[in-house]
């Protein structure tokens, strides 16, 4: 079977700078629902279509085609009182963007930052991507390639094997 649109690739990645150093990769393989659905970079959809369980290849990304250019306007701090407690740098949370008009019950608005340092009583924050700014190679290899469900088609990502369980 060939990947395209609506199709579960199961893959195993990894993601390494442009040294050729290992920044991250599966411990097991994972599904991807291929299609646009924002599972995974359009540039990994893009080297996966029409291919089938076995294929293999390294993409390499610019900032562009990745994680984008690291923007400096998301470095923030907050005062380390309003900070909650055990946090260590390295750290993520939640932040909600105070805009006018959004409703507070909802999910949309949030943003992930990591904590950058700790520096006295100030917290530094940063919410561009680990992997923005970044040049890398993605290595990925097909292990296998199946029709989605249309309960995962309606979710927008992959159910069981190695995909999301509800």
């Amino acid at each position: 079977m060939k990947i395209t649109k609506d199709t579960i690739a199961t893959v195993e990645l990894k993601v390494a700078n442009k040294l050729g150093q290992v920044i991250e990769q599966t411990d097991e393989p994972m599904a991807l629902l291929i299609g646009g659905y924002g599972n995974t970079l359009p540039a990994i959809e893009a080297a996966l279509e029409g291919q089938e369980k076995g294929f293999a290849t390294t993409i390499e990304l610019t900032p562009e085609t990745g994680f984008g250019e690291r923007d400096e306007s998301l470095m923030i701090t907050i005062p380390k009182k309003d900070f909650p407690p055990g946090v260590k740098v390295g750290g993520q949370l939640q932040l909600r963007a105070a805009n006018e008009g959004d409703d507070p019950n909802s999910d949309e608005g949030y943003q992930v930052f990591t904590v950058a340092k700790i520096k006295g009583d100030t917290v530094h924050l940063d919410g561009n991507h680990p992997l923005a700014g970044q040049h890398l190679k993605i290595t990925v290899k097909v292990k296998d390639v199946r029709a989605a469900s249309q309960e995962e088609i309606a979710h927008g990502h992959a159910h069981g094997d190695h995909g999301h369980h509800h």
